[in-house]
């Protein structure tokens, strides 16, 4: 049976950071995959380009039960931290509106230059390791896998994943594991997700892309505009607006069951209401058509099917649904669509400092395997390689 200081479970962003950091204190390290291939999430982040981070990364961009466990994690690893670990690696970035990318545009280098350092620090990799659990031994805890496998050491480093890109092998089977120790489940939903709305305009215009504002509204209650991108789609709304209010209607629907949930979308952003108001009625009384009343205002096929909105309502009713316009939120897209996890261990299981089990002694759990979620921009990533380096500097 071998014999290791520490094993790490999950080779992603987390995991591959967690070896890293416990080689380089002169532990033996094995890193434990279920894939072929360590880091695929990696590769596929930020449309291939990877986002490694962001300029303002503080806990107030993630999940509130999570920040006081963030704002302990970046104050060991923040920003500056991170970034020198991959200058270090030999890795060169640049920002742009906030948002950190190796200077390649490339993934693939980010990946290369961490397989590079783990070479170097001389730990082991296992592919093909289907942990099925965690429990104790004689000399300290044991990993089986699903084929039988054993390994015996003293330090078991959790970072599974949450349930994103399930073709990558993400599918949840982590929770399992933790369950099995006594950890709680927050249950995971799809999060920064298309949203699916069963609406005939939806369909209709399906393709068109604007820019527009978008806010969650829950049982009533209406949630921050958004600005982005809007993309109408066949199955309902996609686009970077849509998916920075995704979270909170992916728990609504997918969590809480919740029933009364829409989306609420300004068209019209850059307008106001007034301003808006005053053009619509020096175009009614200039004579416009009801198919031309929003030319130069909004894309043709949308001036085509909104043309009702100029009928006997009033131009008020016009521009109040311009300006809110309501579409019911029928669902979310699946995991192979959802760029991140929204629940997963309880942040209150582990300890704030050194990410160690309360629950476990021994074991420690690190990424997106615990109820931390950021918003889009390279807050997740860099919770992933802070969290996998400061958790493998505790000792044990």
């Amino acid at each position: 049976m071998p014999n290791y200081t520490t094993v790490v479970i999950g080779g992603g962003a987390a995991g591959i950071c967690a070896a890293i950091s416990s080689a380089r204190r002169g532990e033996t390290v094995v890193l434990c995959e279920k894939t072929t291939q360590l880091g695929k999430k990696i590769l596929a982040s930020g449309n291939g380009r990877c986002n490694l981070l962001n300029e303002d990364l503080n806990e107030n961009y993630y999940n509130t039960a999570a920040r006081a466990l963030v704002r302990s994690v970046f104050s060991q690893y923040g920003k500056t931290q991170i970034i020198s670990f991959f200058n270090e690696l030999g890795l060169e970035t640049y920002s742009k509106e906030g948002r950190i990318f190796p200077v390649t545009n490339q993934a693939e280098s980010v990946l290369h230059v961490l397989e590079m350092e783990l070479k170097r620090t001389s730990a082991a990799v296992k592919y093909n390791f289907d942990c099925s659990g965690i429990s104790s031994s004689k000399n300290g805890l044991l990993v089986s896998s699903a084929n039988g496998e054993k390994i015996e050491c003293r330090k078991v480093i959790l970072t599974g994943g949450g349930k994103t890109y399930p073709a990558f092998g993400a599918d949840g089977s982590a929770y399992e594991i933790a369950k099995k120790l006594g950890h709680t489940v927050i249950e995971p939903v799809p999060a920064v997700v298309p949203l699916v709305i069963k609406d005939n305009l939806c369909f209709l215009l399906q393709g068109q892309r604007i820019m527009a504002t978008a806010r969650p509204v829950i049982d009533g209650r209406e949630g921050e505009w958004t600005g982005g991108e809007l993309l109408f789609t066949k199955y309902g709304l996609s686009g970077t607006c849509i998916l920075d209010i995704s979270e909170p209607i992916s728990t609504a629907l997918n969590r809480q069951h919740q029933t009364q949930v829409y989306v609420s979308l300004d068209l019209v952003p850059f307008m106001d209401k007034e301003k808006l108001k005053i053009e619509l009625e020096r175009r009614q009384k200039a004579g416009w058509t009801a198919d031309e009343m929003l030319t130069g205002i909004l894309p043709a096929k949308l001036c085509s099917a909104l043309r009702d909105l100029f009928g006997k309502n009033g131009l008020d009713k016009a521009v109040k649904v311009l300006k809110d316009y309501r579409f019911e939120a029928n669902g979310t897209r699946g995991w192979n669509e959802a760029e991140f996890t929204s629940g997963g261990i309880n942040v209150n299981e582990v300890n704030t400092v050194t990410l160690e089990s309360k629950l476990k002694p021994g074991v420690y759990l690190a990424g997106e395997i615990l109820d931390v979620n950021g918003r889009r921009g390279g807050y997740n990533l860099g919770w992933a390689w802070a969290s996998g380096l400061a958790v493998g500097e505790a000792r044990k």
